[in-house]
C-alpha cells in the first residue's frame, strides 16, 4: 500500500468524534447510521461527512440495506494500519 493511503488513514483517525465512531462499530461489530447518531453528539449531516472520511479511508465499509446504511469495521484495514505502525 502506498504512503498516501497511510496518511488517509491516519487522517481519519486524527478527530476526536471518528475515533469515537471508530471504538462504537469495534464493540457493535456493525451499526446503521440511526443507531450511529443516537451515540454520536452532532447533526446528521456531519454524522455523514464523517462516514465519508471513514469510508474514503477505507477504515470502514459501508452496506446499504433498502433505506438503511450500515456501517463495519474492515478488520484488514486496521490491520495494516497496525502492522505499519509496528
Amino acid at each position: 500500500m502506498d504512503l498516501k493511503k497511510y496518511a488517509n488513514m491516519f487522517k481519519a483517525i486524527g478527530d476526536e468524534t471518528r475515533l469515537f465512531i471508530l471504538k462504537e462499530l469495534i464493540n457493535a461489530k456493525e451499526l446503521c447510521a440511526c443507531k450511529l447518531l443516537e451515540k454520536v453528539e452532532c447533526n446528521q449531516s456531519t454524522l455523514s461527512h464523517h462516514m465519508k472520511i471513514l469510508t474514503d479511508s477505507e477504515l470502514v465499509v459501508a452496506r446499504k440495506d433498502w433505506k438503511w446504511v450500515h456501517y463495519s469495521i474492515d478488520k484488514d484495514k486496521i490491520e495494516m494500519l497496525k502492522n505499519y505502525l509496528n
